[in-house]
């Protein structure tokens, strides 16, 4: 009972609105400013790369979101107010052994397709490893990759999820909507405009995923897990100077990308593989409740053994 954790908190139609409304307005004021630049993305990128290094461009990037997350859980803490423990998940306590195999797991995956596609396709890559340029990237990417990561997962599938979910007594909604405005705040990317707006379907479809990971697992963990390791790899062994991270790692895609039906195998073969991994090794059941059935009342909750604390 995930969402219900919310009821743990003190509720408010304000407590839920006011982080979500305030950064999706500004990642709409950075989209218009985006489109009506008379710069590209990529073009304004390789300045400031040019300018500053890639390493303190990667920081100007990531910084921001990495103190969203204090923003996000000082929120929690203080004016809900809500144990940290309950934004993240409906057990006793927050379960790395879940981040962590995640993490793992999908790091290990996505570093072996990788390998296989430079092996397959070594025309596509350049060697791009120089020691001294990794070490601080590698130290940056470990440090606030994380934060960026769980900044987003507490803000969409936590925070959004619970009030959304708590609002209008359903799942689907909050699974959809968090989706879909996950998958929105990723337009001003560069990738969108290398790619075109098709690639939303793999941003939307991620945002799925993940909402998917969070409300049959009944907390974050996994979702924390699978977006760290997503987007630090990423940053680590292979970027492009089309990508969001463009960083001194230790391969570069230097081919021409091309949006083909290649950007549906992530959605509809590997992502539902990871969740048939996910269900076995955590025995998930009931699958349409949890996805599409109803929200407990606040009553309801009470009476069950995860609302016994709102008692006291």
């Amino acid at each position: 009972m995930y969402i219900e954790q919310g009821y743990k908190g003190d509720l408010g139609l304000w407590k839920y609105l006011f982080l979500p409304v305030g950064f999706i307005g500004l990642m709409a004021v950075n989209y218009i400013l985006t489109i009506n630049s008379s710069v590209s993305v990529e073009d304004a990128m390789q300045q400031m790369i040019e300018q500053w290094g890639a390493n303190t461009v990667l920081v100007i990037a990531l910084l921001p979101l990495a103190v969203g997350l204090f923003v996000v859980l000082g929120w929690t803490k203080l004016i809900h107010p809500q144990s940290i423990t309950s934004l993240t998940t409906s057990r006793k306590k927050i379960d790395w052994k879940r981040i962590f195999f995640a993490f793992s797991l999908w790091g290990g995956v996505t570093i072996l397709l990788t390998l296989i596609d430079i092996y397959a396709s070594p025309e596509h890559y350049v060697f791009n490893f120089n020691l001294e340029k990794f070490i601080p990237l590698a130290i940056i990417a470990l440090v606030l990759i994380p934060m960026q990561t769980s900044f987003e997962e507490y803000l969409f599938r936590g925070h959004m999820m619970q009030g959304l979910g708590l609002a209008t007594k359903t799942r689907w909604i909050p699974l959809l909507v968090t989706s879909v405005l996950f998958g929105l705040m990723h337009m001003a990317n560069p990738e969108v405009e290398k790619l075109g707006m098709g690639i939303m379907v793999y941003y939307i479809g991620t945002g799925l995923f993940l909402g998917i990971l969070t409300l049959m697992d009944e907390g974050l963990e996994l979702a924390l897990g699978f977006h760290a390791a997503n987007n630090l790899i990423t940053a680590l062994l292979v970027t492009a100077d089309w990508t969001a991270f463009q960083t001194d790692s230790i391969y570069r895609d230097i081919s021409e990308p091309t949006l083909g039906w290649d950007v549906l195998i992530p959605i509809v073969v590997v992502f539902p593989i990871l969740l048939l991994v996910f269900g076995r090794k955590y025995k998930w059941t009931d699958w349409k409740g949890k996805l599409f059935g109803p929200v407990l009342t606040k009553e309801e909750f009470v009476a069950t053994n995860d609302g016994e604390s709102l008692l006291a």
